[in-house]
């Protein structure tokens, strides 16, 4: 895993279109989504190459900000074995 964005917004509609526009504007897959509040916070985790995963938080901010609000934002580069290990954990629940 190169590099790993996450972008947390404030509905589940805000989160499907930040995700449309983060897969539309670069070559990220997404890794994981997970809802909190009963949707009302859900959390976009997407992968690819450092510069991919900034063009597409960039993207999915803006897309965001149109239907809803960005809660927060963080790019790791590189993550440890350990936020894998959590990544992973979370994508099995994940069933698309």
């Amino acid at each position: 895993m190169k590099a790993i964005g996450i972008l947390e917004v404030a509905s589940n509609v805000a989160s499907i279109v930040a995700l449309d526009a983060m897969a539309k504007a670069s070559d990220v897959t997404l890794v994981t989504m997970e809802k909190a509040l009963g949707g009302r916070l859900v959390s976009i985790v997407v992968q690819g190459s450092v510069a991919d995963v900034k063009e597409a938080i960039e993207y999915g901010k803006v897309a965001t900000e149109k239907v809803g609000k960005v809660a927060a934002v963080a790019i790791i580069n590189n993550p440890h074995e350990e936020v894998q290990k959590v990544l992973l954990h979370s994508a099995r629940k994940l069933r698309v």
